[in-house]
């Protein structure tokens, strides 16, 4: 039934469609390709000057993208010649100062740092950052306390003798995470340790030193043979022996950097003196005392003058 109605559509078309049906039947086969030309003739005109016709429709496309793509074979062309300039030029300094080693490329610096930090994995000394207590601290202290995990972290990649870091009581779903994931680029490849348990129960007690500036005890070494903790806490009201409190708890032995010992508060306008650093500074301060084995050169390298506190020698001369 159906069909017989669409026949029947057809035959009753409009006396001008049959009309124009019959003219192009007349028009006959030269007609139509004159025609035919007519047209061709029309697009080749639209088409810009010194532009092929396309050969068909998928290499259609605006001004706007070709002016992008011609842009970004510039840029890839200089890149290009750029390299090969950089090539020539490492290859005449060679010619020229063969008794100088040669510059090492990023990738072979970036093998060589994965390797140093995965010995110190299994040789190095050891450090912990106790992040456990992180769930009273606010949204601007924990981009802070991210931020010093980056840069500690980066002063470990630098130092020749790294230390083997360990993040404790660290939870993926917390807001320092999400913080650090955020702030720190490559966050999740870092070559350090992340767990969610307490620094106390991975390792034996007696090896830990918990590092706070409460404590009684001036620390007087770095021993390979212990794991030093820092205190993850970024906390702007000051709260007291947050961090001794919690090493006694514990029963677990404390340490404070020698700053007393070696250094004195320098007078200032705002008569302001603290031994407080972040977790970045006082990591700094062991790299470079583990290195150099001099506790002045370290504390110079870790507590800046803002802290009110100037090398003891400094003030003598």
């Amino acid at each position: 039934m159906d069909w017989k109605l669409e026949r029947s559509v057809q035959r009753t078309e409009s006396p001008e469609l049959q009309g124009q049906e019959g003219i192009l039947e007349d028009i006959g086969e030269d007609g139509l390709s004159e025609s035919f030309q007519l047209l061709q003739i029309d697009v080749e005109c639209d088409c810009p000057d010194g532009e092929p016709l396309p050969t068909s429709s998928a290499t259609w496309c605006s001004k706007n993208v070709q002016r992008k793509q011609r842009h970004w074979e510039k840029i890839v062309a200089a890149k290009k010649s750029k390299r090969k300039q950089e090539k020539e030029r490492r290859k005449a300094n060679r010619v020229e100062n063969p008794g100088i080693c040669p510059q090492h490329s990023k990738r072979f610096l970036r093998a060589l740092t994965k390797e140093k930090l995965l010995e110190a994995k299994h040789s190095g000394p050891r450090l912990c950052i106790d992040l456990s207590m992180t769930h009273h601290m606010s949204k601007k202290e924990l981009s802070r306390l991210a931020g010093q995990i980056r840069r500690l972290y980066g002063s470990n990649k630098k130092v020749d003798r790294p230390f083997w870091i360990c993040l404790t009581g660290f939870m993926t779903d917390s807001p320092l995470y999400e913080e650090c994931l955020r702030m720190n680029d490559g966050f999740s490849s870092y070559l350090l340790d992340v767990t969610e348990e307490d620094c106390f129960s991975l390792f034996p007690l007696e090896t830990l030193v918990y590092l706070t500036p409460d404590s009684e005890h001036a620390l007087q070494d770095v021993d390979l043979n212990k794991v030093y903790i820092l205190g993850g806490l970024v906390d702007e009201s000051i709260q007291k022996k947050v961090t001794f409190q919690k090493a006694q708890e514990y029963s677990v032995k404390t340490a404070r950097l020698p700053i007393q010992e070696y250094m004195v508060r320098l007078q200032n306008g705002k008569n302001y003196h603290s031994e407080i650093l972040a977790i970045n500074q006082v990591f700094d301060i062991l790299s470079t005392f583990l290195e150099t084995h001099n506790w002045p050169e370290a504390l110079k390298k870790g507590v800046s003058s803002g802290k009110g506190y100037v090398l003891r020698n400094s003030v003598e001369r």
